[in-house]
């Protein structure tokens, strides 16, 4: 199965340990080079942008476009809600519309942890 993995981009680490996890399990998955640059403590520019501009370095990368063709081509989606800013299994706005392509090309969705208490808990 072919399973993208989705979450916020801090959790970089993580999407490369669950990436190994996968294909050790026989799963296909196509991490974007860029997590897997910052998870090697690469592209340090990079991430001390997205602390001042996180939008704009979206753009520039047209990150949102990327995972949408992703998804596409994948079988499933696999959420990395992990705590961030004190909120538990934190989903972020990006990763909320990825689930949001997942959920309109009938891919499955898996959340490695329980849907977190947000104000749009419901379209999760």
């Amino acid at each position: 199965m072919k399973i993208e993995i989705i979450g916020s981009s801090v959790f970089a680490k993580q999407m490369v340990k669950y990436r190994d996890k996968l294909i050790a399990l026989g799963h296909e998955n196509n991490l974007h080079e860029h997590y897997v640059a910052q998870a090697k403590g690469e592209m340090k520019d990079v991430i001390e942008r997205m602390n001042v501009e996180h939008a704009q370095v979206k753009i520039e990368n047209d990150y949102i476009k990327y995972h949408y063709n992703k998804i596409v081509e994948s079988d499933a989606v696999l959420v990395l809600n992990f705590d961030k800013n004190g909120v538990k299994n934190y989903v972020g706005g990006n990763t909320l519309m990825e689930l949001g392509f997942a959920y309109v090309h009938n891919k499955k969705i898996f959340l490695l942890n329980p849907i977190p208490e947000m104000a749009y808990k419901d379209e999760i």
